[in-house]
């Protein structure tokens, strides 16, 4: 497609991904099955295009005020995901030079909202907790994530998955933290790969996977995903249990459960069990009360931990959605709680930023829930072996709290809890 008509198309996109009424994957992809005579390389462009403004919105919308013509055309042309040799011949001459003023600003001169893109609710808190270093979060937010896989272990090492890659031209290197983890160089096309179709590997951030780890599902064990979604976790936690024991899928969802059936069917796992349900107190849940050894909650939540892959939640999301969300959150994690025998293990996990979602609500269990004890995160993950593991957590180490800019994953925050004898 010329450089033209896909700036074209770009503009054609991005205004309705900016309306924000829906994720922008699936605005997105609703427009790609619009447009079928659009190629592999031209999708990728304009997918590319459309998170480039909504990672940088608010300084392209400041930069969009001057030029001329359509502001989704200008808007595109700024996050237009070519090199310039290939935009430069769609504009014309006004266009190029509006463009080489645009690039001639210095950050320095740009307001402060410009630099870090965020909402002014999101940015408030985020600088509270960082100081100083909310520039370096801020800016690692604005980037895009590494593609990082788990290796399912069950079935290959991952030295041998990694070697197996390297001799198809896929580059990788273990990941620091996940014993089971590999961090690609590049994003290629997975699915056809031997090592995906047969299940020895599953796209999977390294902050989910210690997500996993901490649960420390043992075989035989008995044990639940309350929150599962498609099934990344479960995945984890199942190969942890070398298909042992049972290991329970709870979600809300019958949709996204549906996800996990063609994972499970590569995974070679045996002792996944999905159960959809209509909330935390569901009947089907009653006659586990107090049996199980292990649950981890993945609690729903706003998900601002994953800007680097879902840049238009920042926009999406807002501080009254933060507060319902922690509402449920406490509600689930108390539902999920009941299911644990004495001496069970609990682990409340999110993928937000926020202390609401996140410290708050683990205080809140804690002082509600004397029958269950705090565990040390760091002290749990130095006994397995995971490296500085003081540094993926709160200071004297009582939460795992990631964060991309200091450890390259996603945002992540999971308590722990012991329920007492």
């Amino acid at each position: 497609m010329h450089p033209q008509a896909l700036l074209d198309t770009a503009s054609d996109l991005l205004p309705r991904v900016l309306r924000l009424d829906h994720p922008a994957d699936a605005v997105v992809s609703r427009f790609f099955r619009e447009q079928r005579q659009l190629g592999p390389r031209e999708r990728a462009t304009l997918a590319e295009t459309v998170y480039a403004v909504l990672r940088r919105k608010l300084l392209y919308e400041h930069l969009a005020r001057a030029g001329s013509g359509p502001r989704q055309r200008r808007l595109a042309i700024l996050g237009f995901a070519a090199p310039r040799d290939v935009l430069m011949p769609a504009l014309i001459e006004p266009e190029k030079a509006w463009l080489a003023a645009c690039d001639a600003v210095a950050p320095g001169e740009l307001p402060p909202a410009c630099r870090h893109n965020l909402p002014a609710w999101l940015a408030e808190p985020l600088q509270t907790q960082w100081g100083e270093q909310f520039d370096a979060l801020a800016e690692a937010l604005l980037a895009p994530a590494p593609l990082d896989l788990r290796v399912n272990t069950m079935l290959q090492k991952r030295e041998l998955v990694a070697k197996d890659l390297r001799g198809l031209g896929i580059e990788s290197t273990l990941t620091p933290y996940s014993p089971w983890g590999l961090r690609l160089a590049a994003k290629p096309s997975l699915r056809k790969l031997d090592a995906f179709t047969r299940g020895a590997i599953e796209v999977q951030d390294e902050g989910s996977q210690l997500l996993a780890l901490l649960l420390q599902a043992q075989r035989g064990e008995m044990v639940a995903d309350f929150c599962a979604g498609a099934g990344g976790k479960t995945l984890a936690i199942g190969a942890a249990m070398r298909g042992t024991g049972r290991l329970y899928a709870f979600d809300v969802s019958a949709h996204r459960l549906e996800a996990l059936q063609p994972r499970l069917a590569r995974s070679g796992l045996a002792n996944v069990h999905p159960v959809a349900i209509a909330h935390e107190r569901d009947q089907r849940l009653q006659r586990l009360a107090a049996k199980l050894d292990r649950v981890l909650v993945d609690a729903p939540c706003s998900g601002l931990g994953t800007l680097r892959r879902n840049p238009d939640l920042k926009w999406r999301q807002s501080p009254e959605a933060v507060q319902a969300l922690a509402a449920a959150q406490r509600a689930i994690l108390a539902g999920a709680a009941r299911l644990l025998k004495p001496g069970g293990r609990l682990v409340y996990a999110t993928c937000s930023l926020l202390p609401a979602e996140n410290e708050d609500v683990a205080r809140a269990f804690g002082a509600a829930h004397p029958d269950f004890a705090p565990l040390n995160a760091a002290e749990l993950l130095r006994a397995l072996k995971v490296p500085q593991a003081d540094t993926l957590c709160t200071p004297g180490g009582a939460h795992l709290r990631l964060w991309p800019h200091r450890h390259a994953t996603d945002g992540f925050f999971a308590a722990i809890w012991q329920r007492k004898r």
